[in-house]
């Protein structure tokens, strides 16, 4: 539990006040403000399209804000680039983790302020010093098992986050916004994260935690600003609140049910029938079958096989073998993504910017992607019945977007993720397969991802929802099947609860999960 602040007349680390910010004749920011102190968390929630990110993206340069005051330590600072920002000590880490793969651990963490040296006249990277530095910040974060040498494209996901975070101190970082940091993590990741958090607190870090876990943030934060349609709807000491309370603030009323009702009877039509499907040190004969609206659910924790499965299935893994597959009643094998759009199948990759949008784009141009031929005549593109299809999943599935010529990347996670949605639903497949599809996505867009989900389903779309989040399988699947070491350890039905699914994946007695459960 982190220890409230005592504040008293101490000046803020961080003080916003009346930011205002528009786009178009969007009105997205209405005077926000807020403070934070030094050696503070303060979690940042808001339901989708609040203007979370819109705000961080001021606060890190991306965007200036059209009026209002910023002040870092008391200071008024003008921030209009990511240059500003970093000057300031603020640092940005966003959902989707961003590194370059193909340089070093300590390169990546200098990044920015690589230390020199002059030989001669000639600048040189002083590469001692540079791994000198990234030694230290490991050892500050108590991450020294990851080499400072090491490429960091070899590294695990959550390895590449600390690394982030590495790369925010070296930075002299006073200010560190995360956005959703533990999306991507397992839950002995995330306690390693929750580790560094407190010890960047004891050290005086400023931490602006935006997260959709509840738990979570009333975990690590000391106090909870809820934004709501571009407004400050609530303040809360983290100690005296409710989560009902803060959900009250970020929606306007009680959650209420986060799922949708499951379907009564799923068909007995199968969609697609998979036995022995196998992939070197990821999956180990694997065998399962969808039927037309049904809800298959696979659950498993990070490491288990999950993050090849959905992919293998659809063609996106070349090492994965099969004894046998069947696609709606015909035999088909596992070829190549193009082939399985041909039989029927639609896939959503967990990582929706590096394998599911392109961000530069109009939700336009990623709406009709997969299906570009469709709206081609002699080389040209129909641009008008392009915007007239998005249009139309626009309001389908409630994107919030100022239309269809606006750049994905400017759209919040959980619009990204609609937006994901339709561009495979255009095609009218009859299976699709989601990975993790509410990963970074706060709890207003994860109902109406999950109301579309249902809907599908009840209109005779097969569904495998491969995910790490037990509540989120327990809550949708009409049947579930759990994976541990690549292989399937169990299979349970719709009744199944979130904590018969972690132990089942642990192997840990029950009593143990239920205490440590996300609500």
């Amino acid at each position: 539990m982190p220890s409230a602040a005592s504040n008293g007349s101490r000046v803020p680390r961080l003080q916003l006040t009346n930011v205002t910010k528009s786009f178009s004749s969007s009105q997205v920011l209405k005077n926000v403000a807020f403070s934070a102190y030094p050696g503070e968390v303060v979690a940042l929630l808001g339901a989708n399209g609040a203007g979370k990110s819109t705000l961080m993206k001021i606060l890190s340069g991306v965007y200036a804000c059209d009026d209002g005051k910023i002040e870092i330590d008391g200071e008024a600072v003008d921030i209009i680039s990511a240059r500003d920002a970093i000057a300031s000590g603020v640092r940005l880490m966003p959902q989707e983790i961003s590194v370059h793969p193909d340089l070093s651990v300590a390169e990546n963490i200098a990044l920015g302020s690589m230390p020199t040296r002059k030989i001669a006249g000639v600048t040189f990277v002083n590469r001692g010093e540079m791994l000198r530095q990234a030694r230290e910040l490991l050892t500050r974060l108590k991450v020294e098992h990851i080499s400072a040498e090491r490429r960091m494209g070899l590294l695990s996901l959550p390895e590449q986050r600390l690394v982030e975070i590495a790369r925010a101190l070296a930075g002299q970082a006073r200010i560190l916004i995360m956005d959703e940091p533990t999306a991507a993590l397992g839950e002995a990741d995330a306690e390693t994260l929750f580790g560094v958090i407190a010890s960047l607190r004891a050290d005086g870090v400023t931490i602006v935690y935006i997260s959709h876990y509840l738990d979570e943030v009333f975990r690590l934060s000391d106090r909870i600003v809820v934004l709501r349609d571009g407004e400050v709807k609530g303040e809360f000491q983290t100690s005296a609140t409710s989560h009902q309370e803060v959900l009250r603030a970020m929606l306007g009323s009680d959650l209420g049910d986060l799922f949708p009702e499951k379907s009564a009877s799923p068909s007995d039509e199968v969609v697609l029938a998979v036995k022995g499907l196998s992939q070197p040190g990821w999956l180990d004969d694997v065998s399962f079958t969808i039927g037309r609206g049904e809800v298959l659910g696979v659950f498993g924790l990070i490491g288990s096989g999950i993050e090849k499965l959905g992919r293998a299935v659809y063609g996106a893994e070349p090492a994965a073998k099969v004894r046998s597959l069947e696609m709606n009643g015909a035999a088909a094998e596992l070829s190549t993504p193009k082939a399985s759009i041909r039989s029927g199948m639609a896939f959503v990759a967990a990582e929706r910017k590096q394998q599911g949008l392109i961000g530069n784009l109009s939700v336009r141009a990623n709406t009709t992607l997969p299906y570009l031929s469709l709206f081609t005549r002699s080389g040209v593109i129909d641009q008008k019945r392009e915007r007239a299809i998005s249009a139309h999943w626009i309001k389908a599935l409630r994107v919030k977007t100022t239309g269809p010529e606006q750049e994905v990347r400017l759209l919040s996670g959980g619009n990204q993720q609609k937006v994901c949605l339709a561009r495979w639903l255009l095609g009218k497949p009859r299976l699709l397969v989601l990975e993790e599809p509410t990963r970074g996505v706060d709890l207003g867009a994860r109902r109406e991802i999950y109301e579309e989900i249902r809907r599908l389903a009840l209109d005779g779309l097969g569904i495998l929802l491969v995910s790490s989040d037990a509540e989120e399988i327990a809550g949708l699947a009409d049947r579930m099947i759990v994976l541990e070491g690549g292989r399937v350890v169990a299979e349970l039905g719709s009744e199944a609860t979130a904590a018969e699914l972690m132990q089942a994946a642990e192997a840990r007695p029950l009593a143990d999960v239920m205490n440590g459960e996300k609500l």
